[in-house]
């Protein structure tokens, strides 16, 4: 099946086809048609099964080639990372028209998004909080939306969105076509439907025999000693096949930690997390999408709302707070019809949150094996070679030819050489040390005080 045939005009196809999508996903073979008559829709689908042109290609070829400028098209997301990627993925599709689109969020300055309403835009992707600031102020008008989308309702009300949704509800005119997506169906989001929808329809795409986790995700739970953490994810990172990576974890500091170590590690991560402005969350976003930065190691709430199809690996650092998390989480791979592969730190305190994810989900590893760096589990599960370690080997500890010159693989130690040759010329460091003792004692009362606990 292709586009043309779910009534998707030539224009939008060719654009489509110009980034090598082609053909449609369950999901979008029965919300187009459905979206395309006019009729309010209920679409309910796992993360990364292609919701967004689910109902952005509808929304789009509904508004025409040319439409009259201003707001006519309403998408609201609960995250910034997620408006910038619904954005991008409708501009790509109106490629071919002179359709206008832009993202509104926070943590960015006013006035771009402001002179791109004012040039005439169409559609406005946007965050609750934004959208209703601008429009308070008069500077968003919504009184003509033909189109509203909420996209992962279910993520809104998680993050306690819900009573903005109803306000930019009721800014919006009763005649507009609503369509509502999301991958689980709360009993709040199904009651949102009810007051804001007219007798819509509603689409559910599962397989029957996937379970209540995606198959197409190959999951791996492992007990692991907190210590030994690292060594195990430097090691998982060198699995054969391993691309883009993400590592959920814990708190917005060991986001920032554990990019440093891996960073030290020889790998080319990028950190996301609360504590960063909106620029530099940007800037590592592009990062990971461009693959100059091939891991993300994110915070569950930075992280909502990531839509890169070529990741291949979601690591848990550490055991989510429920099983919607769990799914959120491993919901980053596996995505556009592509395999994952999902893998899950447990640790001893963690065991009674990972029962309840295992009872949930019906996952059937009520105990996780106990798996250390070194275990030959791990290496056969993951496809590991057996010589690799946690650390990736640099240029100069590579072996090299003997020139006669001192070796070392940093900076530091070729500091620490020349200090060593000025005071005491060609002997063995050790024997510089045992003659410069008071340098030596400074050092290390200073390492002492530098290893203090912050207060």
């Amino acid at each position: 099946m292709s586009f043309i045939s779910l009534g998707i005009d030539a224009d939008i196809c060719e654009a489509l086809d110009s980034r090598g999508i082609t053909s449609p996903f369950p999901i979008q073979e029965q919300a187009i048609p459905v979206a395309l008559s006019g009729t309010d829709v209920i679409g309910q689908a796992k993360t990364g099964t292609g919701k967004t042109l689910g109902f952005g290609l509808p929304m789009l070829q509904a508004l025409g080639k040319d439409p009259e400028p201003g707001v006519q098209a309403l998408v609201v997301v609960p995250t910034r990372e997620l408006a910038v990627q619904v954005a991008s993925d409708l501009e790509l599709a109106s490629a071919n028209r002179s359709t206008q689109v832009v993202a509104i969020y926070g943590g960015k300055a006013y006035e771009g998004q402001i002179e791109a309403i004012k040039s005439g835009a169409q559609v406005v992707v946007g965050t609750p909080g934004r959208l209703i600031d601008l429009s308070k102020q008069k500077l968003l008008d919504l009184s003509k939306i033909k189109f509203m989308v909420l996209d992962e309702a279910d993520e809104m009300l998680d993050l306690g969105f819900l009573p903005d949704v109803e306000k930019l509800f009721s800014y919006t005119p009763a005649g507009r076509q609503t369509m509502l997506f999301s991958a689980t169906m709360p009993a709040a989001i199904l009651s949102l439907a009810r007051r804001y929808q007219n007798r819509p329809i509603h689409i559910r795409v599962s397989d029957p025999e996937e379970g209540k986790t995606k198959a197409d995700i190959k999951q791996f739970v492992y007990r692991a000693h907190a210590l030994d953490k690292d060594e195990v994810v430097g090691r998982i990172l060198q699995a054969e096949g391993r691309g883009k990576t993400v590592i959920f974890v814990r708190t917005k500091r060991h986001s920032a930690k554990l990019t440093e170590e891996l960073v030290d590690r020889g790998f080319m991560a990028t950190p996301l997390h609360g504590d960063m402005n909106q620029e530099a969350r940007e800037r590592s976003m592009q990062a990971f999408r461009t693959g100059k930065k091939d891991i993300l190691v994110a915070t569950e709430v930075a992280a909502r709302g990531i839509d890169v199809d070529d990741v291949t690996h979601v690591i848990n650092y550490s055991v989510p707070e429920d099983e919607k998390a769990y799914l959120h989480r491993v919901g980053r791979t596996g995505r556009a019809g592509k395999l994952g592969i999902a893998v899950t730190f447990v640790d001893w305190e963690d065991m009674v949150r990972w029962v309840h994810i295992n009872r949930e989900l019906d996952m059937g590893i009520p105990e996780p094996v106990e798996t250390y760096s070194n275990s030959e589990h791990l290496y056969s599960d993951l496809g590991i070679a057996p010589e690799s370690k946690g650390r990736l080997k640099r240029k100069s500890e590579e072996p090299k030819a003997n020139t006669g010159k001192p070796g070392g693989h940093s900076g530091q130690r070729h500091q620490r050489s020349d200090r060593d040759k000025a005071k005491g010329g060609d002997m063995p460091h050790k024997d510089v040390a045992a003659a410069s003792p008071q340098r030596n004692r400074n050092r290390r009362r200073n390492y002492k005080n530098a290893s203090t606990p912050e207060a």
